[in-house]
């Protein structure tokens, strides 16, 4: 996974059609075989995949010469990506704006910084070839009652306040400091299965 932070790299992995030439070079390929599965102009091609190598979205990994022609085969960097708020730096959203623990602003707003100090924290471990430690839980419940979500909340945040002035050490020697980060939200309906079909067992 690699995170985008740059404007010009995002705004280049937002268009369709290179969106759609990223997924495509999970597996390495060139622009002739691409052309053949998107339906598009090799030199049409050719035009997305320079403009995605020079944001580092993707890379040469083979050059194949045939006949008087040097086939270029490329590979997408990650095998996914995620597109940082620090892309909208002047439009980003700052959690201290709204410090509402009710709020559905702050939450996406403490996720999206989530994700932007998360992306520079990962891309700075892979460039020093470390590993990062986090950790995350991710559940669901079914409250039987508004009440029953209210008391869970509550609970919640007594149980994080405890835990978090239990360990807090602010002279510990060496220590480092890390973000606690708890949300609950409504769950996003799943969409039913379209008519005709039968849903797989698992």
């Amino acid at each position: 996974m690699a995170v985008i932070k740059d404007p010009a790299a995002a705004g280049s992995s937002l268009d369709p059609v290179r969106a759609r030439l990223l997924a495509e070079l999970a597996e390495p390929a060139s622009a002739t075989m691409l052309a053949a599965r998107v339906g598009l102009p090799r030199q049409k091609v050719n035009y997305h995949l320079r403009a995605l190598e020079r944001h580092g979205l993707v890379e040469l990994v083979e050059e194949r010469r045939k006949g008087n022609v040097t086939e270029r085969v490329l590979q997408a960097t990650a095998g996914s990506y995620v597109i940082s708020p620090a892309a909208l730096a002047a439009l980003e959203p700052d959690p201290a704006r709204e410090p509402d623990r009710l709020s559905a602003r702050w939450l996406l707003a403490l996720a999206a910084r989530l994700v932007r100090d998360v992306g520079e924290l990962l891309t700075a471990a892979a460039q020093a070839r470390k590993s990062l430690a986090t950790f995350a839980i991710d559940g669901e419940v079914r409250f039987a009652s508004a009440a029953d979500r209210a008391a869970f909340a509550e609970e919640l945040a007594d149980a994080v306040t405890a835990l978090v002035a239990k360990y807090h050490d602010a002279s510990a020697a060496g220590g480092r400091r890390h973000r606690v980060l708890v949300a609950v939200h409504p769950a996003v309906p799943t969409p039913a299965p379209e008519a005709g079909t039968d849903e797989k067992e698992t």
